[in-house]
């Protein structure tokens, strides 16, 4: 299955040549944050505001070294992948630039296409 994270483009440039990324994360969440391709339009209006260039990570989740476990942390109807551990690069299959419209909203990517719904 694949699942996407977001983030800020310099931050992914610093991280994208090592092993491992999420440190930030860990420490303030105790996971890092995902979200399949088909329930991110939820998630994306939190990052509406955010003036740098974004991109989404895609995941591929049988190459994750540590487990992700689906949770509705807030209880609104949808369950979330979360990754309980750093993320090893080396699952990260492909990284697009998140797209806005002008109205602040979020676009899906053509390339994010070939892997919803992937086992």
């Amino acid at each position: 299955m694949y699942i996407i994270h977001s983030l800020k483009e310099d931050i992914w440039n610093i991280y994208k040549n090592q092993k491992y990324y999420g440190e930030y994360s860990i420490d303030k969440f105790g996971f890092i944050h995902c979200s399949e391709i088909s329930t991110y339009r939820w998630v994306a209006p939190n990052f509406a505001n955010e003036t740098d260039n974004l991109v989404l990570l895609v995941i591929d989740t049988n190459k994750l070294e540590n487990k992700v476990v689906w949770e509705d942390l807030r209880n609104c109807g949808v369950a979330y992948p979360h990754i309980y551990g750093l993320l090893n690069t080396d699952a990260v299959v492909e990284v697009v630039p998140h797209l806005w419209s002008e109205d602040k909203e979020w676009i899906v990517n053509d390339e994010l296409v070939k892997y919803e719904n992937q086992e």
